[in-house]
């Protein structure tokens, strides 16, 4: 089995970070929402894997060459953001067996035994969330039998609760490209865009029977907001704590915390949901809902539901920030 991984969106939800940091390589809990992924991946088995690159696809292929030597690579430039059929048809060339789609916009937790497990019957496995916003999903419409009948996007209507989350796996990759082709050849849709679903669709309507299946956990990490959730929960799953080369010097913790190595923090309140990453300075500061990237300084900051980039200085500064990798804030 391989895996087609879509990376080359910009990220434009995360902005500023995603303008020097490509959107799977932010951090959630002191590790690229990538990491999770891949980690799963190989874990999993697969070791065969087509990163479809496009924004800042450098650095993109130069940490995963780095982070994951093991991983046999193909990496394929999708020069025009057409969507998510046209980075999946640029994966047909290395695509021969079995593979697994993952869009890293999430964390997730699911059952990959089911790509081992699958009755012959089936042609695919999509893995799905209920939600009660419904509407700014894409919904599953399942049959009696809780296979996929079809994907509706944004309904009005609560016809569906069941998200789409962006992991598939699918056994029939031959009706799959033949779908992603019909699809590219029907021209685009209203935001310009072709979808990966009709492709499913495309599938369904032609005979195969396509698997819904529940998801354990699935913490998004698409915007501000979510990514900062996101943190919260893996901080309390078992990513948080104080590594044993941290320092804390006559401050209040509020836990969850994660403090990496050689970070200072003195006096204050940190806490609850702050990540501190590698070498960070925090002093005299009120922070809370906060991820701060590496060697950042924040002096007498109050800062909550933020961001804040690595090599960044930050002081006598109160309110939400979303700050870059060595940006500067200075308040009075």
């Amino acid at each position: 089995m391989k895996a087609v991984l879509p990376l080359a969106g910009k990220g434009t939800r995360l902005r500023p970070h995603t303008h020097h940091t490509p959107k799977p390589l932010l951090k959630v809990a002191g590790k690229p929402v990538l990491a999770y992924i891949l980690d799963d991946l190989l874990a999993l088995g697969v070791h065969e894997m087509v990163f479809i690159v496009g924004h800042l696809r450098e650095t993109v292929e130069a940490w995963i060459a780095s982070e994951y030597p093991d991983i046999d690579g193909h990496y394929v430039l999708q020069e025009v953001q057409d969507g998510t059929a046209g980075a999946i048809a640029l994966a047909e060339p290395f695509v021969d067996e079995d593979l697994l789609i993952a869009f890293p916009d999430a964390v997730l937790e699911v059952d990959y035994g089911l790509c081992a497990s699958l009755p012959s019957s089936y042609g695919g496995v999509i893995w799905a969330k209920e939600v009660e916003d419904y509407q700014r999903y894409g919904v599953i419409v399942t049959n009696a039998d809780g296979t996929m009948a079809r994907v509706v996007e944004k309904p009005k209507e609560p016809i569906s609760k069941l998200a789409n989350i962006g992991l598939y796996y699918i056994r029939d990759h031959e009706l799959l490209f033949e779908g992603v082709r019909h699809t590219l050849a029907a021209g685009a849709g209203p935001a310009g865009e072709y979808y990966l679903t009709d492709a499913f669709q495309y599938m369904v309507d032609h005979g195969s029977r396509i698997m819904t299946a529940p998801v354990e956990g699935w913490w998004d990490a698409g915007k501000p907001e979510t990514l900062l959730e996101t943190n919260h929960h893996l901080l309390l799953a078992g990513r948080g704590g104080v590594d044993p080369l941290a320092t804390v010097e006559d401050a209040e913790i509020i836990e969850p915390v994660r403090f990496e190595a050689g970070v200072k923090v003195r006096g204050g309140r940190i806490g609850p949901n702050v990540t501190l990453e590698e070498g960070t300075i925090a002093d005299g500061c009120q922070l809370q809902h906060t991820v701060v990237g590496p060697h950042a300084v924040l002096e007498g900051a109050r800062l909550h539901d933020s961001i804040v980039g690595g090599h960044a200085r930050v002081s006598h500064t109160s309110g939400m920030l979303l700050v870059t990798d060595h940006s500067v804030v200075e308040g009075a």
